[in-house]
């Protein structure tokens, strides 16, 4: 009877979100406090301030194990901090990931942002074998990626993403080493526009352009693809977006690099 009463209380919990979260730090506190009992400490750094993190994305943000929780390590430390703020002002939506941000400071999230950027940890191959797709589907999403379509008007993705898709300092993210499933739903979040980013939104206008299977094949493409030996993003742009393409959360697309 009392393990029933019990299962009833935390269900209360789950469905009322704030005494969820005061039940959370109240287990917190208890193991904290086990642990000081027992004569354990706790390393001050941001390898352990950051547990929120890798808890969901991975040791030292390699990404989770269930192909939805990206990586973080070796991201532009510009591109992450903008990713942050995103989820602070309301550009993505993720609620636990809202509220996990939203007390921080723009200085704290820039330290988050740094450290996971200094880390140059390798990569694993990739989840998705090309044997598993179709050679139109990995066609289209090849042409995409490294050529775009003219006749749309659209720029290929590595225009943006560096001409290895690793990314460009230093806010650019790379495109190889994510699973199907993160890139099919980022791409969808951009086309029904719950992911966004800031003015001028320069993927909003990418995905405009885009029909759905344009989305597979160029997420299907880019997530067969092996990382090349350096996976480090580009330090700078090699060629700058041409006019009337510009890119708010990366100015530096479209300026001439010194």
């Amino acid at each position: 009877m009392f393990f029933d009463a019990f299962l009833t209380h935390i269900s209360t919990l789950f469905i009322r979100w704030g005494k969820l979260a005061w039940f959370f730090s109240l287990f917190s506190v208890l193991c904290w406090q086990t642990a000081w009992g027992q004569g354990k400490s706790f390393k001050d750094d941001m390898a352990e301030r950051t547990r929120a993190c890798t808890a969901c994305h991975g040791e030292q943000g390699r990404a989770g194990p269930d192909g939805y929780y990206p990586r973080l390590a070796g991201k532009p430390a510009g591109y992450l901090f903008n990713q942050l703020k995103n989820f602070q002002e309301g550009k993505r939506h993720y609620n636990l990931m809202s509220r996990l941000v939203d007390p921080l400071s723009d200085k704290y999230l820039q330290e988050i942002a740094q450290y996971f950027a200094d880390l140059k940890l390798p990569y694993p191959p990739p989840t998705m074998p090309p044997q598993r797709a179709s050679a139109k589907v990995l066609k289209l999403g090849k042409q995409l990626a490294l050529e775009g379509d003219l006749e749309r008007g659209l720029p290929a993705c590595m225009a943006c993403h560096g001409p290895l898709l690793t990314g460009v300092q230093p806010y650019v993210p790379g495109l190889l080493g994510l699973p199907l499933d993160y890139l099919n739903a980022q791409l969808g979040a951009w086309q029904t526009h719950q992911r966004k980013a800031r003015e001028p939104d320069c993927m909003k206008e990418v995905v405009a352009k885009l029909q759905s299977e344009d989305l597979v094949a160029v997420a299907t493409w880019l997530s067969t693809q092996n990382m090349p030996k350096d996976s480090a993003p580009a330090s700078k742009v090699s060629t700058p977006l041409k006019a009337p393409w510009q890119c708010g959360s990366a100015p530096v697309l479209s300026k001439l690099q010194p």
